[in-house]
């Protein structure tokens, strides 16, 4: 009842701030949050406690084991992160599509820079979420019919930031351990520090804590070959993010440039066929592995490059934080003192961050590099 209690709280506080934006709101817009208050009340509703599953006889004995795995993973969260000790990750619903929404991103066509959208409680972001694809499709052809390009991403979980309980989903419990553990790490960390209007500090924040966070839990709980996995498809995710970065850099000369707009088009064009052809080469490089082939399931537009950067732009900077806290209770609070900064205060100092863990990268590899040099020699 109690839980209950605080639910029906939190639900008249989002009807009510939800209320006051849509006074001053249109049809379309009416539609959306319809569409979103509904969503996350089908989750709600589809959510039951993990204990009430795991004594279910007709539950998957598979889906006992996951559920069971992420209990101990929530724990871990807690005991040896520091993260919260709430209600998020404690329930599981099974959803009857492979993700939980899909996120609409569009830029103008000779443009990277992503349009925003504001919303009363996350702030400006550069997506918009549906709960059905068919509604994400529709939106998506209408920024299309007004000449942006769009991508529509499948997105497996996501964070209301503390105002509802998370439950764990269908669409990421069968991940590997590293995996299903990444992503609970990297979405409760959004309930620690939160910036609004600033996805690259959040993502990048978050992303800190679950990469320190997968690592420890390797340590403690994982096997050789799981720590071997891990660090395949962690490097695989370095280089797939290292090709994007550099097509994305030509995209941006590109259109920086004084040549006309036909010209602009036609290099656009060539950018992206190159990016296909190189991502076949490195796919080649990995063995075949095509974990990346979803990416290319749509023409690729401006919109798949957009967000490229946004959770690893201030990694280093983080990393550099972690290393002088030591604890990630500290660190959360040096994040959190960042977060009081205005924007403006903040990238000085996480350029500063930035700028320690280059000095400190370069210093490490000097004598790895002289070493490889006398190697030579002799």
């Amino acid at each position: 009842m109690r839980n209950f209690l605080r639910r029906l709280t939190r639900a008249r506080y989002w009807i009510a701030a939800a209320c006051s934006v849509l006074l001053l709101a249109g049809c379309a817009q009416l539609r959306y949050y319809v569409q979103a208050a509904q969503g996350q009340y089908a989750l709600w509703s589809d959510a039951r406690p993990i204990d009430d599953w795991l004594g279910d006889p007709n539950t998957d004995p598979r889906l006992k084991a996951r559920l069971e795995k992420a209990l101990l993973i929530r724990r871990f969260a807690v005991q040896e992160l520091g993260l919260p000790n709430n209600a998020s990750y404690k329930n599981y619903a099974a959803l009857s599509r492979p993700f939980v929404l899909w996120n609409v991103v569009a830029t103008p066509e000779l443009s990277l820079r992503p349009i925003q959208w504001c919303f009363p409680i996350a702030g400006c972001v550069s997506y918009r979420g549906y709960y059905s694809k068919a509604d994400a499709s529709a939106y998506a052809e209408e920024l299309r019919d007004e000449g942006n390009d769009v991508q529509i991403g499948g997105v497996p979980a996501y964070s209301t930031l503390g105002w509802f309980s998370d439950p764990l989903l269908s669409t990421f419990i069968n991940y590997s351990d590293a995996e299903l553990a990444r992503m609970v790490f990297h979405e409760l960390s959004h309930q620690v520090v939160y910036v609004q209007g600033d996805t690259q500090f959040n993502e990048s924040f978050a992303t800190a804590v679950e990469e320190a966070g997968v690592q420890r839990w390797l340590e403690l709980y994982g096997t050789d070959e799981m720590r071997i996995s891990y660090v395949k498809n962690n490097a695989r995710r370095q280089d797939f993010l290292a090709l994007l970065v550099r097509h994305r850099k030509m995209l941006a000369d590109n259109y920086a440039s004084k040549t006309s707009t036909r010209h602009r088009r036609a290099e656009k064009a060539r950018i992206f066929a190159h990016l296909k052809s190189d991502y076949q080469k490195l796919k080649e490089s990995w063995g075949g592995y095509a974990g990346y082939d979803r990416w290319f399931a749509e023409p690729l537009t401006n919109a798949h490059l957009s967000a490229v950067g946004t959770y690893h732009d201030y990694l280093p900077a983080f990393r550099e934080l972690m290393k002088q806290e030591r604890t990630f209770v500290r660190f959360y609070g040096a994040a959190q003192k960042l977060a009081l900064l205005d924007f403006a205060q903040r990238q000085q100092q996480l350029g500063h961050l930035t700028r320690l863990a280059m000095l400190e990268e370069e210093r490490t590899k000097r004598p790895e590099q002289q070493a490889a040099t006398t190697q030579a020699a002799n």
